[in-house]
């Protein structure tokens, strides 16, 4: 009988892609690399892969053709299908926002009754706006949303942002934030109880993509320190249950182990340096789980 797989559609271009493959090869799968193939088997993992168009993605899960996806969070909320969201994975961060011509002036959404307004996302927009209490039109453009205003056809649009620099060369300026998205991990509904197999290898894989996102966050560091302070030390580093601690030649002192968040690492090796702390050396980890 033929090893059941866990198929997941990815975008096959752009830098969802990249991060979406980027994160998949860190949990040890090994996986084709020719951008060509559209349909790949994992050498080392029960998992197939389908490189399809973004805005594909959640139809494919929604039909049961792929059992999961990786999306960004507004590619799966403007498709209005009812799919389970897994994980929210933390990259691909963009915004959606209102951006009128710089000669517009904006006052609120309300400004906004009436107007013609040009997206890729009349879902995402329309159901803010109601919400709101405000009833425009919408224009429906699959890109180059920016130039809708130039030429006539929209009053003003809702479109994802990163930097605003494309805005600012067609004439447009940013005024408000509705919506913020990332990648997320959407699955056909109710695996665990139509397909335990397929669930269990989903599981597998969730855990191995927690050790590398929870790795990317922490810092291990090793240092030597009067054993008198080790108290001192243990409070400072916090976090883990607790450090290791190994017995140096000299009596008095003590090698320390421990792992400390990312953001808190220049407090924490300040804070050890002023203990007396000497030979402090910081390693990356790669994978961990807590």
């Amino acid at each position: 009988m033929e090893e059941k797989r866990l198929r997941i559609a990815l975008q096959k271009k752009g830098r969802l892609s990249e991060k979406s493959q980027e994160i998949i090869k860190a949990c040890g799968i090994d996986f084709g690399v020719d951008e060509r193939v559209l349909r790949d088997v994992a050498s080392n993992f029960p998992l197939e892969f389908l490189f399809v168009r973004d805005d594909d993605i959640p139809t494919l899960v929604a039909d049961g053709v792929a059992d999961i996806g990786i999306v960004g969070r507004n590619g799966y909320d403007e498709s209005g299908y009812s799919l389970d969201v897994i994980k929210d994975l933390g990259f691909a961060k963009c915004r959606l926002s209102i951006a009128v011509p710089n000669e517009m002036e904006y006052t609120g959404l309300k400004c906004l009754e009436g107007k013609r307004i040009a997206t890729s996302y009349p879902r995402i927009t329309g159901n803010i706006l109601k919400a709101n209490g405000v009833n425009a039109s919408f224009v429906e453009v699959a890109g180059s949303v920016e130039i809708t205003p130039q030429i006539g056809i929209a009053d003003c649009i809702c479109d994802l942002v990163s930097t605003g620099t494309t805005l600012k060369m067609n004439g447009l300026k940013e005024v408000e934030v509705i919506y913020r998205t990332s990648a997320v991990m959407i699955a056909v509904p109710e695996m665990e109880k139509k397909d335990p197999e397929r669930w269990a290898i989903l599981q597998r894989l969730l855990t191995r993509m927690e050790a590398v996102n929870l790795a990317k966050h922490k810092k291990y560091v090793l240092f030597n320190l009067p054993k008198e302070n080790l108290e001192k030390a243990a409070a400072i580093i916090g976090g883990m249950k607790s450090p290791t601690v190994t017995p140096l030649m000299d009596t008095d002192w003590v090698s320390v182990q421990s792992v400390v968040s990312e953001d808190r690492f220049w407090e924490v090796f300040e804070s050890l340096r002023a203990i007396g702390a000497e030979g402090i050396l910081v390693l990356n980890i790669e994978k961990m789980t807590e």
